[in-house]
């Protein structure tokens, strides 16, 4: 079922004269605006590399990736029952976050006809007991009955390999391996392995030789 955080934001996507839930060939697009395919992906953008992958060729497309900032917890009873909790949740998401869903989108970014958007947002999330349901899957027993959007903190515009290297220090000596990157961002190392495997997979970054067993990389010209 459709969370309300995704209508939410179908809606804010959807100016006058847009089509919503359009109908292309086998594909169903969240919002069509001015001829450019929009369509909001709150779960792992590797779900929808391969419909990407089908349309960009042909047509504009524009990615929604909500990334949630703060999460406020609301515990019911039981599904449509009473509020029993209210937290918020200790996690709290960056934009760097978007290099967790990079790592399965190389394949299809960057490319001239698409462009990805970050919207960093705070949300509610309401649950349920799942009454052992899901205990084979989570360590928590519960359903995510909704999701609420309850602010929008900022957008972030990614089109090229360039606006990926914006979110790396400017001023980072060359060549640099992942150490020297997680101490310039004061980021765990295991995250500057990631970020530096998404900018060599987006030719962001070239290998350019090792430091012992570290691989040293510099800025694609």
């Amino acid at each position: 079922m459709e969370s309300s955080l995704h209508k939410q934001l179908k809606a804010l996507y959807a100016d006058h004269g847009a089509s919503v839930e359009h109908k292309l060939g086998r594909f169903r697009i969240d919002v069509v605006s001015d001829g450019e395919l929009i369509e909001i992906q709150h779960g792992s953008l590797a779900a929808l590399r391969d419909k990407v992958a089908k349309l960009t060729p042909d047509h504009k497309m524009l990615v929604v990736k909500p990334i949630v900032v703060r999460k406020r917890l609301i515990k019911r009873r039981c599904q449509d029952g009473p509020i029993v909790d209210r937290r918020l949740s200790p996690k709290r998401g960056s934009l760097l976050d978007i290099f967790d869903e990079l790592v399965y989108f190389t394949r299809v970014f960057p490319h001239t006809n698409l462009t990805l958007e970050t919207v960093l947002v705070d949300i509610e999330e309401w649950r349920y007991p799942g009454h052992g349901r899901r205990r084979y899957r989570r360590k928590r027993d519960y359903v995510v009955e909704d999701q609420k959007l309850v602010k929008l903190h900022s957008l972030h515009r990614f089109q090229t390999r360039s606006d990926l290297l914006s979110l790396i220090p400017g001023n980072l000596d060359e060549p640099f391996h992942t150490g020297h990157l997680a101490e310039a961002m004061n980021i765990p190392r295991s995250k500057a392995q990631q970020i530096a495997y998404c900018l060599r997979e987006t030719s962001a970054l070239v290998s350019c030789g090792k430091e012992a067993n570290a691989r040293l990389y510099r800025r694609a010209a």
